[in-house]
């Protein structure tokens, strides 16, 4: 066996890090956006809270970012730096990211203002 690894397996290395991305990508997506979304998926009393925007647009969009950002991100870094330093390339996106998520998306997280505390 040779001391240099083959192009080949650098390819593959590279691949399997961008897999390994994408499952936490999505992993970390569902964790930061299903909490804040419980209450819209849930609706509160007799479900009439229930936002089917969330549900069927939000969510789906947030998790199909976590998974295809993160790839990507690792795809266009590694052209262009060396591994250790894409991988950082790919943290700063996602914290951005996370950051422009928790920013910009406040799906309802209570009651409506007005309801008392009941009988």
């Amino acid at each position: 066996m040779s001391e240099n690894p083959s192009p080949e397996s650098d390819d593959r290395a590279e691949s399997a890090v961008g897999c390994l991305l994408a499952v936490v990508g999505v992993a970390v997506a569902g964790a930061f956006a299903l909490p804040r979304a419980a209450y819209s998926i849930d609706g509160g009393f007799e479900a009439h809270a229930r936002d089917w925007g969330v549900i069927l647009v939000d969510l789906p969009l947030i998790l199909f970012a976590g998974l295809v950002v993160p790839p990507l991100t690792w795809t266009a870094a590694v052209r262009r730096f060396r591994p250790w330093t894409a991988a950082l390339v790919c943290l700063a996106v996602a914290g951005l990211a996370l950051w422009g998520l928790a920013t910009w998306w406040h799906p309802r997280q209570g009651p409506d203002p007005g309801y008392g505390p009941g009988i």
